[in-house]
């Protein structure tokens, strides 16, 4: 059996390895899983796009987490809401 080595961000990794073990299964298989799909397609077995949300934009995930930060600081303003 052939031994594959795969480099990805540590974040990542771990996030998948977490979804995998409660599907019930390893990176390995899970891995498996794909390269099978891939051949029996002979295609990627899902969209590739670079249309995306903008809401995933970094631009917008950069505000988000700025904002995140200043709530956690107590640094936001409460107001009323102003209808127009």
């Amino acid at each position: 059996m052939a031994q594959v080595n795969i480099r990805m961000d540590d974040d990542i990794k771990e996030k998948a390895d977490a979804l995998f073990a409660e599907m019930g299964m390893n990176m390995t298989t899970a891995f498996n899983i794909f390269a099978r799909e891939v051949i029996r397609k002979r295609a990627i077995p899902f969209m590739l796009s670079v249309d995306c949300d903008p809401f995933y934009s970094e631009s917008n995930m950069k505000v988000l987490r700025e904002s995140i930060a200043d709530a956690n600081a107590g640094k936001l303003t409460e107001h009323e809401l102003i209808e127009e």
